[in-house]
């Protein structure tokens, strides 16, 4: 059997009425066009490459972000992504990055150059922060730690040569709620733009678009996603022209986003509502909980009355305080250390926004870059534990981190 060149998605319509053999036919399948139905998922184009009918048409892909030429400068299904971030940010439009420090990174690098300055919120993911020590130490971009709360301190911070104010919506890993709006505001009266990393709070829970920022960053490997099966991070954008410079970086750095991985993300972000839902829901009787047990010192949560920020956090997260706990138990790090290995339910692990309910020590894992005084006015302890709570059922997770406090208190003993 035989089939007409023309009949052949990729192969040129120059030999019409040609049998094509079975090596030629192997390397160029039919393509299947669909007709009177439309496929309810995003379809995955883990294609790299598409053909042009043209050499014109080619060479003016080059130009054109919109029109789909290789993967690293675009891709149908990571579009999609980027698209369904950006709607749900209240953003212009979006790039999606290989991981949400690669989304960091990009951002980063196009804003700030040698003998540029950045304020920085005190309390910062670790990576972040280790970025920033690199700038410094490489480019010589010089950066000023403030607290997120305050507007004046900002305010006493801002240099001629000031290119950016970096903030956390929910500070990893100590829950504190930067004051956007003020923030913001002093920032944008002198003309410094100001991004905020959104992971811990997500889209459904504050839009810090709305509240003056100019970028958004995600770990879409955490919250988005949720699953623990796919890395990625996003960046939202307010203005098209911002968006347009940051790509510019981006198709020059290849940190991409692989489709599969794009696809696998818009498919956690069907549940997001859901699960962020169940989730804040869970951490806020969890805190309360662990507020009250002997075997531990302090709990910060936004929902809790005795949060610094429990105003702000009323205010910028009305429909929750996020899913992620802090806590610091009597005893230090022998208690930190013998509480994450006696917990059952919950998981040793790294990362966050999982279904499942995640725990970990940030001074030895997360947050090892910074040194013992970054530690201390960072607000993280020797004894400093971040629960990331799933979607288990509250009891049993409750169960689980009661044993585990319990044996904590023994081994204290």
């Amino acid at each position: 059997m035989s089939i007409s060149a023309n009949d052949i998605t990729g192969v040129p319509a120059k030999t019409d009425g040609d049998a094509l053999r079975p090596e030629t036919l192997a390397v160029h399948p039919p393509r299947v066009e669909i007709s009177g139905s439309t496929p309810l998922g995003v379809p995955l184009h883990q294609g790299h490459v598409f053909a042009f009918d043209s050499a014109d048409a080619l060479a003016d892909a080059f130009a054109d972000p919109d029109t789909f030429l290789y993967s690293r400068m675009g891709n149908p299904t990571v579009r999609a992504l980027e698209d369904a971030v950006a709607r749900l940010e209240g953003g212009t439009g979006a790039l999606s990055y290989a991981s949400g420090m690669g989304a960091i990174s990009g951002v980063l690098h196009t804003l700030l150059s040698s003998g540029g300055h950045v304020i920085a919120q005190r309390c910062l993911y670790g990576g972040t922060y280790a970025l920033l020590t690199d700038l410094a130490a490489r480019w010589g971009v010089d950066v000023t730690y403030v607290s997120g709360t305050d507007p004046d301190e900002v305010r006493a911070a801002l240099r001629p040569e000031t290119r950016l104010l970096y903030l956390e919506t929910i500070a990893n890993p100590t829950t504190r709620v930067a004051d956007l709006p003020a923030l913001a505001a002093v920032a944008a009266g002198a003309g410094v733009p100001v991004a905020v990393d959104n992971t811990f709070a997500s889209p459904l829970l504050c839009r810090p678009l709305d509240h003056g920022a100019d970028v958004v960053l995600h770990s879409a490997t955490k919250y988005l996603a949720g699953h623990a099966d796919v890395l990625g991070g996003v960046a939202v954008f307010k203005d098209p022209a911002l968006q347009r410079r940051v790509r510019a970086h981006a198709v020059e750095q290849g940190a991409v986003t692989d489709p599969f991985a794009a696809w696998l993300t818009l498919r956690g972000m069907q549940t997001l509502p859901l699960r962020v839902e169940r989730q804040c829901a869970s951490a806020a009787t969890l805190a309360a909980r662990l507020a009250a047990h002997p075997a531990v010192e302090a709990v910060r949560h936004p929902s809790l009355a005795d949060h610094p920020d429990r105003a702000v956090a009323a205010r910028l997260l009305p429909a929750g305080g996020g899913g992620v706990i802090s806590a610091d138990l009597a005893g230090g790090r022998d208690a930190g250390r013998a509480f994450v290995e006696a917990v059952r339910v919950a998981s040793l692990s790294v990362s966050l926004g999982d279904v499942r309910t995640l725990v970990m020590h940030p001074a030895s894992t997360s947050h090892r870059q910074l040194d013992a005084e970054a530690l201390r006015t960072a607000g993280i302890g020797p004894g400093t534990l971040r629960l990331s709570v799933g979607i288990e059922h509250v009891e049993d997770l409750w169960a689980d981190l009661s044993q585990a406090l319990d044996k904590t208190a023994a081994h204290a003993a």
